[in-house]
């Protein structure tokens, strides 16, 4: 059938792509056509998306999928190679998702809102095209791709400091993105045919000494992109900086890289390396989320604590990546999807907010409840699922997460009880600095307001007070949430909400996968251990190597 044969994948990731070119040839004024046309260039690829994975994809094989691979640099080895499998699918829908309603939620950008619109078109076909690449060059090119519509959506429509967070950000993803290109040439040139098709690559059979420092390297490429402590720091000044619409995708769909990359190739290509490196990347988790919570709290920046709960909350995904356990890594990538959603939707709100009061201080807000009662309600409502609420999706990941972590049977009682009593700090500092979040935005401000209203009739009126200012009711300016923006929210809220009654909605589509990928972990793990039974040192913490492995890295580094 030519439904079969049709290049489904190729024209998912082009077609933003192909659209943005059209941009600079609309006619168009005041950018209303604009955005109605860059609406709905992403609702037809979001649509088409979902289409061909509701009836092309198989969630029931771990294998890649609908692949098509097409010679394109033949001298380089460089083929345009994509396909998907349980990692990709659920990261394909949330940043077609995410994106798509980023659009909308840009729906008042008046400032040079052609560039806009293109940039985010191009960002869009680069997010898809990180997901579905099968070939790692391809990989590192969308990789590349992607930085620069954000650097330029941050220092063009960001805050007071937007370039300052833009070129760290380009500074510190840039830079660490070296590493996936380096690891790639390492992995394609070893044995005795070079390619970089993953398939390929995931059969060659690498020496540990060789592993080792690729697995190194790419942890500190994705690393960055999941903003693990030491190096995060890019992510508070990007988001305090950049417009709503940028900090939906930064938080929902671009820190999601960093985690699919450490499962794609870390964990799935790499696992030996990961049998030695899973307690560091234990302590990375509980780090991130003990820092994050800490840190979050202290922000009196609204949009800076969002951030470093994000920081937190990824502490999670590399929990339960390291964890060996079928629930664990399934709760990694639920925490993913899960988080994507949260993010978005709150720092959607959040620009909301921005956008009535042009302020992100917390100590200058308050009492807004009472003048925007559906923003307080969805807000509170994505404050809850981000502290885990049960019935929300952050409660289902981060107990699959804690559960895969405490049923291992890889790590010792020891280190399992640490691990759990630490991350569980972050459980209880999450709901804290989210509910003071919320008392400091929404309930009364303990400022005393700078103006006393002496206008005729005031005296029988309730004055309208937000944070240290005071208005009549027919003076205030800070409007209640619009359809579009209820719209917005609520598509989030569903699908938050619908998760966390029905995981199954969302682990469906890759459990086969994330069972046949720890099945290959725990595999690596059985070998290495036959030669060294110790291999944690004392069960605890850090892997001893064989004595025959020291030799062989010895050789090959001498």
């Amino acid at each position: 059938m030519i439904a079969d044969r049709f290049p489904w994948l190729t024209a998912i990731v082009l077609l933003p792509l192909v659209a943005s070119l059209v941009i600079p040839a609309l006619p168009d004024k005041d950018g209303k056509r604009l955005r109605w046309y860059a609406l709905g260039v992403g609702i037809a690829d979001f649509v088409l998306m979902c289409y061909v994975f509701w009836k092309h994809y198989d969630a029931s094989s771990p294998t890649f999928q609908l692949a098509e691979k097409y010679a394109w640099v033949p001298q380089l080895g460089l083929n345009w190679a994509v396909s998907v499998d349980g990692l990709s699918a659920l990261l394909v829908l949330l940043a077609g998702l995410v994106t798509t309603l980023s659009i909308l939620a840009a729906w008042q950008v008046d400032r040079k809102p052609r560039l806009f619109y293109f940039l985010m078109l191009v960002l869009y076909c680069a997010q898809i095209g990180v997901f579905v690449a099968q070939d790692l060059l391809l990989l590192f090119i969308m990789w590349e791709l992607e930085l620069v519509p954000v650097y330029l959506l941050v220092s063009i429509w960001g805050g007071p400091k937007r370039r300052y967070a833009a070129m760290k950000f380009l500074l510190y993803t840039a830079g660490a993105s070296i590493f996936i290109l380096i690891a790639a040439l390492a992995m394609a040139l070893y044995g005795n045919n070079m390619t970089f098709d993953m398939v390929e690559l995931a059969m060659k059979d690498y020496p540990l000494a060789l592993e080792l420092p690729i697995y190194a390297g790419l942890l500190i490429a994705f690393g960055v992109k999941l903003a693990v402590f030491p190096l995060h720091t890019w992510l508070p000044d990007a988001h305090g900086e950049a417009s709503a619409p940028v900090s939906m995708i930064l938080a929902g769909v671009l820190l999601k890289m960093g985690g699919y990359g450490l499962i794609r190739l870390n964990l799935e290509m790499l696992s030996d390396a990961h049998v030695y490196f899973a307690p560091i990347l234990v302590v990375l988790g509980v780090v991130n989320i003990i820092y994050g919570g800490f840190t979050s709290f202290g922000q009196s920046n609204m949009k800076r604590r969002l951030a470093y709960s994000s920081v937190s909350h990824m502490g999670f995904v590399l929990l339960g990546i390291a964890s060996f356990t079928d629930l664990g890594i399934s709760g990694a990538l639920l925490q993913m999807i899960s988080h994507g959603l949260i993010a978005a939707v709150l720092f959607f709100l959040a620009g909301v907010l921005y956008d009535r009061t042009h302020t992100l201080a917390l100590d200058e807000m308050g009492d807004i409840g009472k003048v925007m009662p559906k923003v307080f309600a969805l807000f509170t409502a994505g404050a809850m699922a981000s502290l885990a609420l049960p019935g929300m999706s952050g409660f289902v990941s981060e107990l699959s997460v804690f559960v895969g972590v405490t049923t291992s049977d890889i790590y010792s009682s020891t280190f399992r009880t640490a691990t759990v009593f630490l991350a569980a700090v972050g459980l209880i500092l999450t709901p804290i600095y989210l509910l003071s979040m919320l008392r400091q935005l929404f309930y009364g401000s303990s400022a005393a307001p700078a103006c006393v209203l002496t206008d005729a009739g005031s005296e029988n009126q309730d004055a309208v007070c937000f944070g240290t200012n005071c208005v009549l009711p027919a003076e205030a300016k800070y409007s209640d949430a619009k359809p579009r923006e209820v719209f917005i929210a609520a598509c989030f809220l569903l699908l938050i909400i619908g998760i966390g009654f029905y995981p199954k909605l969302a682990t469906q589509i890759y459990d086969a996968k994330t069972v046949a990928v720890n099945a290959q972990v725990r595999q690596s793990y059985t070998q290495i251990a036959q030669a060294n039974p110790k291999i944690y040192a004392k069960g605890f913490l850090f892997p001893r190597i064989a004595e025959p492995e020291v030799a062989s890295v010895s050789g090959m580094v001498e």
